[in-house]
């Protein structure tokens, strides 16, 4: 199972209501599904550098940060700024049926894919059923 937390956009949404002022962006927009056996988490991260980009797994917490900085030159004129700078993170609570100890993470295109295997005791398993038998057993004698 795979939660997600944003202790901030509830915070986001008082402050919009209160004051008029808009939300920040969304610095990390995700998508997550599973597929099989494994959960894939995509992260959106345009214009990051991929050596930014740091992962770390504490218990059951995964934690995404990474930095996305201005490409105009520091003592440029800035005339329009819309685009998110700065460092980001993001936190998703990993369940205890997936193993966190073999993420696979890659980066391309700007896009940040984990894919995290469902854990091999969480798999759905058939058992099998020990009975009686229905023909007498011999005895050599």
């Amino acid at each position: 199972m795979l939660m997600r937390t944003d202790p901030f956009r509830e915070l986001d949404r008082l402050t919009q209501q209160a004051f008029g002022t808009p939300s920040r962006p969304a610095g990390m927009p995700m998508e997550a599904y599973r597929s099989g056996d494994e959960f894939v988490i995509h992260f959106d991260l345009p214009g990051v550098a991929p050596e930014t980009i740091d992962l770390d797994v504490e218990r059951n917490v995964l934690t995404v940060h990474a930095e996305r900085r201005s490409p105009a030159p520091e003592d440029a004129e800035l005339i329009a700024g819309e685009r998110p700078v700065g460092k980001f993170s993001r936190q998703v609570f990993l369940g205890d049926t997936l193993d966190s100890e073999r993420i696979d993470a890659t980066y391309d295109a700007g896009v940040l894919t984990l894919r995290i295997p469902v854990a091999e005791q969480a798999k759905p398993r058939k058992i099998e059923i020990s009975g009686g038998s229905s023909t007498p057993r011999q005895l050599s004698g």
